[in-house]
């Protein structure tokens, strides 16, 4: 894979048999050639990677199926993205300052992503 695109789903093989350090380099080349400004682009590239990874495993958990239902509520791709990663650090900031720990951690991240909407993600911002 030589190039990323957040609007066009790399295939699930190829994404998961690069290096993560190469995974967030293409993520922070595609940032810098779209001269999006980022204040951190090496975080920002680490949560897209992140979703991108969990997007890649397919129906074993709801993220990949969040996309979807996403872009069909009209989000675009990368916006998708964003807003599934906007969940995901909510959800680790509380995870990091909970004193006790659920048993399933990710089912709360999960019922999380089955919550959001675009709508609900478009009021937040």
């Amino acid at each position: 894979m030589d190039r990323y695109d957040p609007l066009s789903p790399p295939e699930p093989a190829d994404w998961l048999d690069m290096d993560e350090t190469e995974r967030i380099e293409l993520v922070q080349e595609f940032h810098r050639r779209a001269r999006i400004r980022i204040p951190n682009r090496k975080a920002h590239a680490i949560m897209h990677v992140v979703v991108e990874n969990q997007i890649a495993l397919g129906e074993e958990i709801p993220v990949r199926r969040t996309a979807i239902r996403l872009m069909e509520e009209g989000l675009d791709r990368h916006d998708a993205i964003h807003a599934i990663a906007s969940v995901l650090i909510g959800y680790l900031a509380e995870l990091l300052q909970a004193a006790v720990k659920p048993p399933d951690v990710n089912q709360p991240y999960f019922v999380e992503l089955e919550r959001l909407t675009a709508k609900s993600w478009r009021q937040s911002g």
